[in-house]
């Protein structure tokens, strides 16, 4: 038995050796993540990477990943990263026993949902005009996968638990709801600067509308807002620990977005924060 100041807003720590770790492993790697992007150790996916591949190498480093490997167009890559979570969150459903209770299916709806809307986004939604390292999308779906996983096994093992005092599944519903639909909006947002300047225009632009008025990365802001719908909805350490993980690397991937807008745009407003209007 768990004592009972124990958090009264979380499920007990079930008594998985994997869960521990895994809870342990997602909060640290991806804060180092985080502050790796702070440093300039770019994810191989981003403005920053190709920015960065560009200066080393050229067409040639771009065109084998920046250290030999094979590339992928950014939209397939970004498909490779996204689809097998997808098809794990779903398949769930499935699984005889997997997903039992009402807490239980929510989670692993919402999952489904969430990585629906990224396939999709990457479908319909999103300009590419770069590449993507295969290692790189292979390494970022094995990461999605295994959190999704993770995430329906750990509430898979809450069941038969006390339940936690304050019970955050509803409300829990409302936070995804809100941070699905204004990371939606705000990449369709990022979508139009490339539809504004024509078919062939890949040059960036300072984003406008919505929360980038006031913050050069609302859609982080909201993505993060979603995962933690996700861990209030679960009420488990894991899926807190994977929400304050990703707001850690989102954190310092914002940060390293609005420097690089200072640099490559001398008029981008002082004004404008990375990721909290008028505090971060």
């Amino acid at each position: 038995m768990w004592p009972s100041t124990w958090l009264p807003f979380l499920y007990p720590p079930p008594a998985s050796v994997y869960v521990a770790a895994m809870s342990a492993v997602s909060l640290v790697s991806m804060a180092n993540a985080g502050l790796a992007e702070l440093r300039g150790n770019h994810m191989a996916y981003s403005k920053f990477w190709h920015v960065v591949a560009a200066g080393a190498g050229g067409d040639k480093q771009r065109r084998q990943g920046g250290g030999g490997g094979a590339l992928l167009k950014s939209r397939d890559g970004m498909l490779v990263a996204y689809a097998p979570a997808l098809v794990a969150a779903a398949a769930s459903f499935a699984v005889p026993g997997a997903v039992e209770g009402a807490r239980a299916q929510i989670l692993s709806a919402a999952l489904a949902v969430h990585f629906l809307k990224r396939v999709l986004e990457v479908l319909f939604v999103h300009r590419y005009s770069g590449s993507m390292p295969l290692d790189t999308a292979v390494t970022i779906a094995t990461s999605y996968l295994l959190s999704s996983v993770t995430m329906i096994y750990a509430q898979h093992l809450s069941r038969g638990l006390p339940d936690p005092p304050v019970d955050l599944l509803y409300p829990g519903v409302v936070v995804f709801a809100v941070g699905i639909a204004g990371n939606f909006y705000h990449h369709y947002l990022l979508s139009t600067l490339r539809a504004d300047g024509g078919g062939g225009d890949k040059g960036y632009k300072i984003p406008r509308g919505g929360l980038f008025d006031l913050v050069s990365c609302p859609h982080y802001l909201f993505e993060i807002t979603g995962f933690f719908g996700f861990a209030m909805i679960a009420q488990t350490v894991y899926a807190l620990a994977v929400a304050t993980g990703t707001a850690a690397y989102l954190a310092g991937r914002s940060c390293a977005t609005r420097r690089w807008y200072e640099s490559k745009f001398e008029e981008f407003p002082a004004r404008i924060k990375a990721l909290v209007p008028f505090v971060l």
